[in-house]
């Protein structure tokens, strides 16, 4: 049996730790909190500050030396260089060194790679140090933009024309406060042209040169329904039976994957040669899929929806990526999924309600057919308690898409506390709305 070291404590970790323990693997969990889903899957496990390379490094040993391989889960390890220091210590590891992490690490290096290889899918894009330069550039600039701070900033730093500001000036003020707070821990900001289109997200498994697409998902980043209020990390997502999305088709899949494997085929020739999981965040235009960015990990929720349908085995999978030999074919079942996510009231604000008790009855969740992943949340005495981030999330299977939005809201039921969830994620007239607006976008 293999002991796997998973570190990450969050709704996408807690849906790795199942997957992994479904493919026979004893778990030893380092958390930042203790997420009670990943803790009853574990063996043993950790708390404290899972993105710190030095407090990983100083475990103690003992109970954690003999795993058979680690498995990062978020991005912050990963840009840190956790996999180096893990393989360095013999541990072979699912997710990319420190040089290959860059490639969420940077939105400035990605672009650049894209650029340098010629890779389809690249926006106009420009980068600036000086707020002076970027006001100069933008007042003379007559295209809807987007502002992103060249690091990361956990999906929510990104501000959209017309959605997060309207104005030109606006625009000006906020790409100046990047540059002078270095919001996402540089001093860069990076202007783009604004797509037009429906998001999708592509995630694949890569051993460096061989890779596997998983089912293609859209998820929802604004806080609250009819895709209003401020950028979260994602509340909630959807995938179809068919594994494309309502407004997709094999082709379009097949240009997005072409793009990820030109990447990964870029970053070898870079000498940056990428192992784990690749997650692609893609606008489908009338043009064709374009990149808006991409990440070294699962996404969340995206990870949910993908491995609560995965038919091979998570364990095997990862010894394929370690060993460089990703070949046969990896199966997920022919089922629809919806994540709908549970996070405090004000969350997204500055006035998240923090601390507050949730009352959660997972035998309910369970007999509604739905799955419950918990995520950042506290567990003291049995009781689940807020933080500032996204609590739990459940995820409605179904033979269709609809049946699994209704399971998913049916389970929403059973959860109760100061918390709020978008219940238009998935219903039929959000769908047919996309659907319709992609028609009108490719008649043109």
């Amino acid at each position: 049996m293999n002991k796997v070291l998973l570190i990450g404590s969050g709704g996408r970790e807690h849906a790795i730790a199942k997957a992994l323990k479904e493919g026979g693997a004893k778990i030893y969990a380092v958390m930042k909190h203790k997420n009670p889903g990943i803790a009853k899957l574990s063996e043993d496990y950790i708390i404290g500050d899972h993105s710190s390379v030095s407090f990983v490094k100083n475990l103690d040993w003992v109970k954690f030396r003999k795993v058979d391989f680690a498995f990062i889960g978020p991005e912050d390890p990963l840009i840190r260089g956790m996999a180096d220091m893990l393989e360095d210590k013999g541990i072979p590891v699912v997710g990319p060194r420190k040089d290959a992490a860059i490639i969420e690490g940077s939105k400035e290096f990605m672009r650049d790679l894209m650029k340098k290889h010629g890779i389809e899918g690249l926006v106009d894009y420009y980068v600036f140090t000086d707020a002076k330069k970027v006001e100069e550039f933008l007042k003379d600039y007559d295209k809807p933009f987007v502002i992103k701070p060249v690091g990361v900033t956990g999906g929510k730093g990104v501000w959209v024309m017309g959605d997060h500001f309207h104005t030109k000036e606006e625009g000006i003020r906020y790409a100046k406060r990047v540059i002078e707070e270095k919001i996402g821990g540089e001093g860069k900001v990076i202007i783009e042209e604004k797509l037009v289109g429906e998001e999708f997200t592509l995630q694949v498994f890569t051993d460096g040169r061989n890779l596997k697409g998983m089912p293609l998902v859209q998820d929802f980043k604004r806080a609250y329904e009819g895709d209003l209020g401020p950028n979260t990390g994602g509340m909630g997502s959807y995938s179809m039976e068919n594994h494309l999305l309502p407004f997709m088709d094999d082709k379009d899949y097949a240009k997005a994957m072409k793009i990820l494997e030109d990447i990964i085929a870029a970053m070898r020739r870079e000498g940056r040669e990428y192992r784990g999981v690749l997650y692609g965040q893609f606008m489908l235009t009338a043009e064709g899929p374009k990149v808006i960015e991409i990440n070294c990990r699962f996404g969340d929720p995206e990870a949910m929806n993908v491995l609560s349908i995965l038919d091979s085995n998570l364990v095997d999978i990862s010894w394929d990526i370690i060993e460089g030999r990703i070949g046969k074919d990896i199966k997920f079942k022919n089922l629809a999924t919806v994540v709908k996510y549970v996070v405090p009231e004000g969350y997204g604000t500055s006035q998240v309600m923090k601390g507050e008790e949730i009352k959660v009855n997972p035998k309910r969740i369970e007999e509604e057919g739905a799955l419950l992943y918990y995520a950042s949340v506290h567990e003291e005495n049995g009781r689940i308690y807020t933080t500032t981030s996204r609590s739990l999330a459940v995820v409605g299977l179904g033979k269709d898409l609809y049946e699994a939005e209704e399971i998913a809201e049916r389970a929403l039921k059973h959860i109760s506390g100061r918390i709020y969830a978008r219940h238009d994620i998935a219903k039929r007239e959000m769908i047919e709305k996309k659907v319709k607006r992609m028609q009108e976008l490719r008649a043109h």
